[in-house]
């Protein structure tokens, strides 16, 4: 299998539903004037987070349909500040991170609410906070295959950052969830085992690697992952083994559960293979000649296309797209399955070159291409079994 014709990477990426709590008062009114009162004052401090790995106090499992009278997520000047956790120690940013801060495409506005976690225990207690609040969130690691709007995102964005690796016996590697794919790369290779070296200057992130099954030059996670510790949606931690799980082209089973919170650790078997190393860095050189590694990108942004003799790419560079430009969004001269930020896109940018280079495909050879990258929504962040684009 050829370098060029398999995505990379992708990143831990949930989408989790706003729960009803019937805490308070204020909570029993609608979703929608839950929505504005959290805009416009501070919600109380959560009165009890528990610390417990494996659970939450308040099951995230009911949702409901979410309205809003405002046009813009944008938050205003005086509500942007930082709120404190007291019993978790998190800390909140209120509307001054920017998504395109998060996302290797470099597009995005603010979001209501962020915060960085490091462990299991900051996660729960982000995913606690989230929902005694009434706010919907979504958990990132490096925003390698994420488009955000311009208009930012309604909710919390949680940053992954669980980057701890345990070496178990030789060969067998367990690693949080936010550990980089890259580094995952190198350190097995070196170490004189095979199986990951695909991973070798990829941007993504273990847990994202493991939910979009990401794999190159024949090789894919899914062939050395041994077990997937996740955390479901009513906090409970649950391990699962490699066979409990089915992976294919750029999808796994992660994505069709609906009470699926997080990926929070990955636990590989590696075999022993002398030319380890040398296979890794030939991907990497390689990858640095085929791909605009130094450009703002997302990776492959296309699936390829099965039977059809083309990867994605090709179809593109033969559709005569490579250089074509929107705005600030451009097809790459180096590999066409790229979409570049080559200064200043915005997300409407972005998203007219995707449409407009799979209507181009599809009048000139009859191929629907389907997007691997997720855009997600400013007030609905993005359903797992489904991608589509919005009509522009």
């Amino acid at each position: 299998m050829v370098l060029h014709l398999n995505k990379q990477s992708s990143e831990l990426f949930i989408r989790i539903p706003i729960p009803f709590t019937n805490k308070s008062k204020n909570h029993q009114k609608t979703t929608h004037h839950q929505i504005q009162i959290s805009r416009r004052r501070k919600p109380p401090h959560i009165s009890s987070v528990s610390h417990d790995h494996h659970h939450l106090s308040k099951p995230l499992q009911q949702s409901t349909t979410i309205t809003t009278t405002t046009k813009n997520c944008i938050p205003k000047q005086e509500e942007e500040e930082m709120e404190e956790d007291i019993k978790s120690g998190l800390k909140f940013v209120r509307g001054k991170k920017l998504l395109s801060q998060l996302s290797t495409w470099g597009i995005g506005g603010p979001c209501n609410y962020f915060v960085q976690v490091s462990d299991q225990t900051q996660l729960l207690s982000a995913i606690r906070y989230c929902g005694e609040h009434s706010i919907r969130f979504l958990i990132i690691g490096k925003g390698s295959n994420c488009l955000f709007d311009d208009l930012g995102f309604d909710g919390c964005v949680i940053l992954n950052r669980i980057e701890f690796i345990e070496r178990i016996e030789p060969g067998m590697y367990r690693m949080g969830s936010g550990y980089p794919l890259n580094r995952l790369a190198v350190r097995c290779s070196s170490e004189g085992f095979t199986g990951l070296e695909f991973a070798a200057g990829v941007p993504g992130t273990v847990g994202g690697g493991a939910y979009m099954n990401a794999g190159a030059n024949g090789q894919e996670i899914s062939d050395a992952i041994y077990s997937v510790e996740i955390v479901r949606t009513d906090g409970r931690h649950e391990t699962l083994n490699r066979n409990d799980l089915t992976f294919g082209y750029r999808t796994s089973s992660f994505q069709a559960m609906e009470d699926l919170a997080a990926i929070v650790a990955v636990t590989f078997q590696l075999k022993p293979s002398e030319s380890a190393r040398e296979r890794q860095q030939a991907y990497l050189t390689r990858r640095k000649l085929s791909q605009p590694l130094v450009e703002r990108s997302a990776g492959s942004v296309f699936q390829n296309p099965s039977g059809v003799g083309f990867s994605a790419g090709e179809l593109i560079e033969k559709a005569g797209l490579k250089g074509f430009r929107v705005g600030g969004a451009m097809v790459s001269e180096i590999h066409a399955n790229f979409l570049i930020n080559c200064g200043g896109s915005t997300s409407r940018d972005m998203l007219q070159l995707i449409n407009l280079v799979r209507d181009k495909i599809n009048q000139k050879f009859g191929i629907q291409l389907k997007q691997e990258i997720r855009y997600v929504h400013p007030y609905n962040g993005f359903d797992p079994n489904r991608n589509d684009l919005p009509t522009l």
